[in-house]
C-alpha cells in the first residue's frame, strides 16, 4: 500500500477521535509521510496536531504537538526548532513515557533532530520491551542505528542498520527499508565494506524510486560521496560534495557546515584559492553548540591562509572535539593537520597528528577511513623530506608537455598498472573494483595511444 493511502486512513480516523487519540493517528500518519512527502506538506499536520493539544491539555498531546512542532521548524531553518525538542524530550522524561511506543518515537525523533545522537542509546534498552509490530520495530531500530553511527559507534550502528532494513524488507515496509539501507551504505564505506556499500546505495536508489522518497533521496548523494572517498576517488568526491552544497542537500546529519569545509578544504589544496574562499564567503559560522563548531572558525581561517598561525590554532581547536558526535571530525581534522606537516617536512609533528587519526578512526570502528590515513603515516617513512613534497607514495603518472590529460583516478591506475599490478592487485591497493580498473585502462590506453600494459610502462619509463 503507497504512504499516502497508509497516511489518508489514519487522517480519516483522527477525524473521529477523541483528542488524544487523534494527536497519536496525527504522529502515525507524520512518519508514514515524513519519507515521501516535501516540508510544506506537512505542516497542515502541525496545524490538526495543535487543535488536538489545546483541545486535549494533557502531557501526552503536549509530546507530541512539540514533537511535531520541533521538527517541522528545525526542517524549515526556523529558530524555534531546539525550544520546542528540548520541550519534547523534557516531557517525556518527566512522565517516564517509556512503556507507549509513540511517545518514545516521539521522544527518540526529538534527540536525534537536536542533533544529541549519543542520547538515542538509551531508548535501545526501551524497545527490547516493547511489544511492536515489525515494522515499527525496524523504523526504530534505524533511528537508534543511525544514532550510534552518528555518535562514533559504527560498528553497533552498521549492525543495527542491517537488522532494520532486514525487518522492514521481512515485513514489506520499502519506505523505511530504503532509509535504513541508504544509512547503512554510508556506514559500510566507512568501515571499508565497499562492496557491501555499493550494493545498498544501489538498493537504496530503487526503493526509494518505487516509494516516490523525498527523504532519501536527499541524502542519497551525501552517502555517494563518503564511498567515493574511501575508494580514494576525490574527484567523484569532490563533484558529489559540489551537489551536495549547491542544492543544500545530505543535511540531514547536520553536516551542512562540514561538507562545504572539506569541499573548500579540496579547492584550496588544489591551488585553487579563490574558488575555496568563495565557498565560505558569506557563510557565517554554526554557533559553539553545533556538532563541530568549536573547530568550524579555525578550519575557515586555516583554509583561507594555511601559514604557521592558524595551523596552530587548528591543532589546538582539534582538542575541543570532545563530544561522541565529534570524534569522526576530530579524527579527520588532525588527518588533514598530519598531512599538512608532512608535505612541509615536519615529520614528527606529522607523524603525531596522524597517529592521532589513526586512533580516532580506530575507535570509532571506522576502517575504511583507518586505511586511508595509514597510507599517510607509512609514507613518512618512504617519501623524502621537504616542503611541497606530497604525502603519497607513488608519484604522479607523467605525460609529455602539451599531451593528453589524464585524471586524478586515471594517473592513479596508469603509475599502478605500469608498476606491474595486476587488475585486481590494483583494485585492491587503490581501494576500487576490478571493473573500475578496467575502465580507467581503457581511457588510459586511448589517451595515450598504448595498446597495451607493457607498452604503458615504456611509455612511463621515457617520460620520466
Amino acid at each position: 500500500m503507497s504512504t499516502e493511502i497508509t497516511a489518508e486512513r489514519l487522517l480519516s480516523a483522527a477525524d473521529r477521535a477523541d483528542p488524544d487519540e487523534a494527536a497519536r493517528l496525527l504522529f502515525r500518519a507524520f512518519l508514514t509521510l515524513s519519507r515521501t512527502a516535501d516540508s510544506d506538506q506537512l505542516l497542515p499536520l502541525l496545524t490538526r496536531v495543535r487543535q488536538a493539544h489545546e483541545a486535549s491539555g494533557s502531557a501526552r498531546t503536549a509530546l507530541i504537538y512539540r514533537t511535531l512542532a520541533g521538527t517541522a521548524a528545525t526542517r524549515a531553518g526556523l529558530a524555534e526548532g531546539p525550544e520546542h525538542l528540548d520541550a519534547a524530550v523534557r516531557i517525556f522524561d518527566e512522565h517516564a513515557f517509556g512503556d507507549d511506543p509513540v511517545l518514545v518515537e516521539c521522544a527518540l525523533t526529538a534527540v536525534m533532530t537536536l542533533m544529541r545522537p549519543d542520547e538515542a542509546r538509551r531508548f535501545a534498552p526501551l524497545l527490547t520491551g516493547l511489544d511492536l509490530p515489525p515494522a515499527d520495530r525496524a523504523r526504530l531500530l534505524a533511528l537508534v542505528g543511525v544514532g550510534d553511527c552518528w555518535a562514533g559507534n559504527l560498528v553497533r550502528g552498521q549492525a543495527e542498520l542491517r537488522e532494520a532494513a532486514r525487518l522492514a524488507a521481512q515485513c514489506g515496509t520499502p519506505d523505511v527499508q530504503a532509509e535504513a539501507t541508504s544509512w547503512l551504505a554510508k556506514c559500510d564505506a566507512l568501515r571499508g565494506d565497499l562492496d557491501d556499500a555499493a550494493v545498498h546505495l544501489d538498493q537504496a536508489r530503487e526503493l526509494a524510486a518505487q516509494v516516490g522518497s523525498a527523504w532519501v533521496a536527499r541524502h542519497l548523494p551525501e552517502c555517494t560521496a563518503a564511498l567515493a572517498f574511501v575508494r580514494g576517488d576525490r574527484e567523484t568526491w569532490a563533484g558529489l560534495l559540489e551537489l551536495v552544497v549547491a542544492r543544500d542537500v545530505g543535511v540531514t546529519a547536520g553536516l551542512q557546515y562540514e561538507h562545504r569545509w572539506e569541499l573548500a578544504t579540496h579547492h584550496a589544496l588544489a591551488g585553487r584559492s579563490r574558488l575555496a574562499g568563495d565557498l565560505l564567503a558569506g557563510v557565517d559560522d554554526p554557533p559553539a553548540s553545533w556538532p563541530g563548531g568549536p573547530v568550524l572558525p579555525a578550519w575557515r581561517a586555516w583554509i583561507l591562509d594555511p601559514g604557521t598561525a592558524t595551523t596552530a590554532t587548528l591543532t589546538a581547536a582539534v582538542e575541543l572535539l570532545t563530544r561522541p558526535v565529534e570524534q569522526l571530525l576530530a579524527a579527520r581534522v588532525a588527518w588533514l593537520l598530519g598531512v599538512h606537516h608532512g608535505r612541509a617536512g615536519r615529520r614528527g609533528e606529522a607523524a603525531r597528528l596522524l597517529e592521532q587519526a589513526c586512533a580516532g578512526y580506530a575507535r570509532t570502528g571506522a576502517a575504511g577511513m583507518l586505511t586511508l590515513v595509514m597510507r599517510d603515516l607509512r609514507s613518512l617513512g618512504t617519501t623524502p623530506a621537504g616542503a611541497g613534497t606530497p604525502l603519497v607514495v607513488d608519484p604522479p603518472f607523467p605525460v609529455p608537455a602539451g599531451g593528453p590529460t589524464l585524471t586524478e583516478a586515471e594517473a592513479r591506475v596508469a603509475t599502478a598498472i605500469a608498476n606491474g599490478l595486476s587488475n585486481r592487485e590494483a583494485a585492491q591497493r587503490l581501494f576500487v573494483s576490478v571493473k573500475t580498473i578496467e575502465f580507467h585502462l581503457g581511457n588510459i590506453f586511448r589517451k595515450l595511444g598504448v595498446r597495451n600494459r607493457t607498452e604503458l610502462a615504456a611509455r612511463r619509463a621515457r617520460t620520466r
